[in-house]
């Protein structure tokens, strides 16, 4: 099973499309609630299994990130996911990090 990783680039591409997808905060609440690229879900990872079949439909594509390249969360988020049967997941590596660091704005 082979874990696709989008860029930045990408992601902002589906966001101007209006292409549907969700896009998962792997962090915890807290986290979330600090700030958040808009239009994201909060699925903590430690709650991923239990939270992803109510959140989540096995049709959807889905874009998983978490806090910085460094962190191993959304790739960990994205193998679970895709064990899981949601077989449109995709990893933005480049997570909340790049997404400020490219001087755009987080949701609070």
């Amino acid at each position: 099973m082979r874990i696709k990783f989008i860029s930045l680039d990408q992601l902002l591409e589906m966001i101007t499309n209006n292409q549907k997808f969700k896009l998962v905060e792997v962090l915890s609440k807290e986290n979330f609630k600090g700030g958040h690229i808009p239009g994201a879900i909060n699925l903590p990872l430690d709650d991923l299994k239990t939270l992803a079949n109510k959140a989540l439909n096995k049709a959807d594509t889905i874009v998983v990130y978490c806090a910085s390249y460094s962190c191993h969360a959304s790739t960990m988020a994205t193998e679970m996911l895709l064990k899981m049967g949601f077989k449109k997941t995709f990893d933005f590596k480049g997570s909340k990090k790049l997404w400020i660091d490219s001087g755009l704005e987080l949701e609070k």
